[in-house]
């Protein structure tokens, strides 16, 4: 008698490419800061602070209103292609961002950048309703975000590594647009959108995904518009936006800012600046598994809605605590671990965002994670203008806290908003 097949590990696969890609596009988005404060790029190309801030909320402002087109387009086409596409076109502007010669050509190649990444997340969004077990969501969003803050984690020291060695800040922009093609080559070779259509995925692994769904097919009658009036009419998705923008307009400081003050306040040079904030990122990556299986775990036991709130809130409050203590630091790698406890605590909850978006969105997975995610990246984009301009008007002897006290404001706001959100109520009656 022969034994049962075992599942075959396709599922593994995907979650893996699709981390590799996370990793790809936050070490191509988090560059930019390290590039813009180096020595080499400073006495190639000379901007002002409103040059500068503009550059960076370039980025996010083009991300954050290509968020629903870009998950309308993966909702509707499928997410294969368009990711393919996405990421060689990302790949090919941040390239483009090492021929700048000035401003506007800066400016343009990371707006365009912004666009090209927005797709990613809402589509993975869908992506995981398919590919991952139902009660493992929140694991199984948490090793992709982990993905994305490994790659911003190495982004400081990395860029400053290249920058280092090669002489010429341009390089770093290089050698990231090369190596995203090579990865858009190898998300087409190993995505399908379904399991019953990728040709080595058996039926016991299917069945395994299949597991607590019901009719588990892949869409045949993919949604053709945005649903706007549901998505106006949605209070629990107010909150969830209103988590989503006050935690980017916290966090944001940590990739956008904190080079310009280990740099102008503490005065540590562009490797050891590097080191530093690849250290604080790094702490803030051990924080994305842990949270996935924190909210598996409070879900089974006490279900969804606290399951998410939970992580969600209690987080945010301690992210802000811990900006507060991070200010206090004068050594290098005492400011490292402080600032690194900062984005643990911020990216403790982030799993149980993702998760809460695919619990109220339905067959609009992408569509709705992307107008969640523009309301985040909104906050991301304002943040180097508010920040600059609070500086400018309380910021009297130029230590930066009252704009890192902005920052622990906006957290302690998004884990008020926490509090409220609901992940049993659907958007629409189709998700639920």
């Amino acid at each position: 008698m022969s034994s049962p097949a075992r599942p075959t590990a396709v599922r593994h696969q995907i979650l893996a490419t699709a981390t590799m890609v996370a990793f790809l596009m936050y070490l191509d988005r988090i560059c930019l800061a390290n590039i813009l404060s180096s020595d080499s790029f400073q006495k190639n190309i000379h901007l002002d602070q409103g040059q500068i801030d503009g550059i960076k909320g370039a980025f996010f402002w083009a991300y954050a209103l290509f968020q629903v087109p870009a998950g309308w387009l993966s909702d509707r086409f499928g997410a294969r292609m368009l990711i393919t596409i996405y990421i060689a076109a990302w790949s090919l502007f941040t390239a483009a961002t090492s021929f700048a010669l000035g401003f506007w050509t800066l400016f343009a190649a990371r707006m365009l950048c912004g666009l090209a990444e927005a797709g990613y997340y809402p589509a993975s969004s869908g992506l995981m309703t398919r590919w991952a077990h139902i009660e493992a969501r929140g694991f199984a969003s948490s090793v992709i975000s982990w993905g994305g803050r490994v790659g911003g984690a190495v982004a400081p020291g990395l860029t400053a590594f290249v920058i280092l060695q090669s002489g010429d800040w341009r390089w770093a922009g290089w050698l990231y647009g090369v190596i995203g093609i090579l990865v858009a080559a190898c998300y087409w070779a190993v995505f399908r959108e379904h399991p019953r259509l990728h040709p080595r995925c058996n039926d016991e692994e299917i069945g395994l995904l299949a597991e607590g769904r019901g009719d588990f097919q892949p869409v045949k009658d993919p949604p053709k518009r945005f649903p706007f009036l549901a998505a106006c009419r949605s209070g629990n998705l107010w909150l969830a936006n209103g988590v989503q923008f006050f935690t980017n307009i916290g966090w944001a400081f940590l990739i956008l800012s904190l080079p310009d003050y280990l740099k102008k306040v503490k005065h540590l040079d562009d490797g050891l600046t590097g080191l530093v904030t690849t250290g604080a990122l790094t702490i803030g990556i051990l924080a994305l598994p842990i949270g996935g299986l924190m909210t598996d775990y409070i879900s089974k036991r006490h279900g969804k809605r606290l399951g998410r709130v939970l992580p969600m809130s209690l987080t945010k409050f301690g992210a802000a605590a811990l900006y507060l203590l991070a200010l206090r630091m004068d050594s290098a790698w005492g400011m490292g671990i402080a600032f690194g406890a900062v984005t643990f605590f911020a990216d403790l909850g982030l799993p149980a965002m993702w998760t809460f978006m695919q619990d109220i969105s339905g067959r609009h997975q992408a569509q709705l994670f992307g107008w969640g995610n523009m309301w985040g990246n909104f906050g991301a984009a304002i943040l180097p203008l508010i920040f600059t301009k609070t500086l400018l008007l309380f910021d009297t002897n130029h230590d930066f806290h009252e704009g890192v006290w902005l920052c622990a404001a906006a957290f302690v706001l998004a884990g008020v908003f926490a509090l409220f959100v609901n992940a049993e109520k659907p958007v629409t009656q189709e998700s639920a």
